[in-house]
């Protein structure tokens, strides 16, 4: 009998894990998940649907209508092909041989799964208890982009996604796509038209654009970073062609901030250039910016309840909690940005119910006994919630 066969005989989570990693379900492809998924729960009591996206959906009714709803959340697509999956044990680390294991994001589903079933099988009280399984995170976010929001009732969501045992993320950073570009329309011969000063580059001019616009950090707090910008390529004309002024080019920027009001003064600096640009260049040439929106910001909510609720319920299973922000894209800012049936604002936070490390590598692992650890915290923070 293997060390890994051991353990999972040991600790229903880890074995719950393992079943979970062997369904491959690379993004769009996640049927065989799926499938396991609704046979467990038929097999455990627990009342779970598809949506019309095929997202699964689990309702556990409220023992006591006073309390609030809760809602978890996490997604079943992973990094990595549809070959077999093969867990095996190092340490404490549960690896995958020679692929990914899919710790992100089976970690988070195989806790969620195995409290649903704590919880529809008790009679502890409790208020309504709603889960979502996502479909296509890693790719597209489509998935939670087809969510019926509006057939949810809770205002907290936990979005059991994070990579660490005891994070507990507050806020995180937009994606927004900047394009500048430059038109100098007369060009020209590099050497018979070059002395015309009305005939500019559009290469050197954009060049000169990239100089007076912000680059890196924009914003911080207590150390954190809130907005940042960052330069991604330049286009202009071919790098082996030199007997041509240019006419055309352009430079694309990546925008990320977890304040909207930060975004926007950030926007306004990019905008000052290329205004100022336009009327130093006026009738020579013009240049204009783009701004695309493609993941809006989870901005902090004022609301500070769950927050300190998690920090209390992690102390009690000594775990360290870690009230932070992230400088990247996850789930939280769709539900941040979406309302209830209620009309409500969702207000969601990523959390870290285990260690995993490498993640969408073929040195991808998780530390089992952080996974056990984190279940212990979610039901130590399941009944601080519903305390009277």
């Amino acid at each position: 009998m293997s060390e890994l066969t051991e353990i999972r005989k040991k600790y229903e989570l880890v074995d719950l894990f393992c079943n979970l990693a062997e369904q491959p379900s690379p993004s769009t492809h996640e049927e065989k998940v799926i499938n396991w998924i609704q046979n467990y729960c038929k097999d455990n009591n627990i009342p779970c649907t598809l949506d019309n996206y095929k997202n699964v959906v689990i309702r556990i009714p409220a023992t006591d209508k006073s309390k609030d709803s809760l809602m978890l959340s996490s997604h079943m697509d992973v990094i990595g092909d549809d070959s077999p999956v093969k867990p095996y044990l190092e340490g404490v680390n549960i690896h995958a041989e020679g692929r990914t294991l899919g710790g992100d994001d089976k970690a988070g589903v195989a806790n969620i799964l195995l409290f649903a079933k704590e919880v529809a099988n008790s009679n502890i009280s409790h208020g309504g208890v709603e889960i979502m399984f996502t479909r296509d995170e890693e790719s597209g976010m489509s998935g939670i982009h087809h969510a019926e929001f509006d057939k949810f009732n809770s205002k907290y969501v936990l979005v059991c996604d994070s990579d660490t045992l005891g994070q507990f993320e507050i806020a995180g950073a937009s994606y927004t796509l900047l394009i500048i570009s430059v038109k100098a329309p007369k060009g020209g011969h590099s050497g018979i038209d070059i002395a015309d000063k009305t005939r500019k580059n559009a290469g050197k001019l954009i060049a000169d654009i990239i100089s007076k616009c912000p680059q890196g950090l924009f914003y911080e707090e207590n150390g954190q970073t809130v907005t940042s910008c960052n330069l991604g390529g330049i286009v202009a004309g071919d790098f082996k062609v030199t007997n041509i002024i240019n006419t055309d080019a352009k430079v694309s920027y990546s925008i990320r901030s977890s304040s909207r009001s930060k975004e926007e003064e950030l926007k306004n600096e990019f905008r000052k250039v290329v205004d100022d640009f336009n009327k130093e260049n006026e009738g020579i040439a013009k240049a204009e910016c783009v701004f695309e929106e493609h993941l809006p910001p989870f901005e902090k909510s004022n609301d500070e309840y769950l927050p300190i609720l998690f920090e209390t319920s992690a102390k009690k299973i000594v775990v360290t909690p870690d009230i932070t922000t992230f400088h990247a894209g996850a789930e939280t800012h769709i539900y941040a940005n979406k309302t209830n049936a209620k009309g409500e604002k969702f207000i969601p936070y990523l959390v870290g119910l285990a260690t995993v490390c490498n993640m969408h590598s073929s040195r991808e692992y998780l530390d089992y006994t952080t996974i056990l650890k984190g279940h212990e915290v979610l039901q130590e923070f399941f009944k601080d919630f519903n305390r009277d």
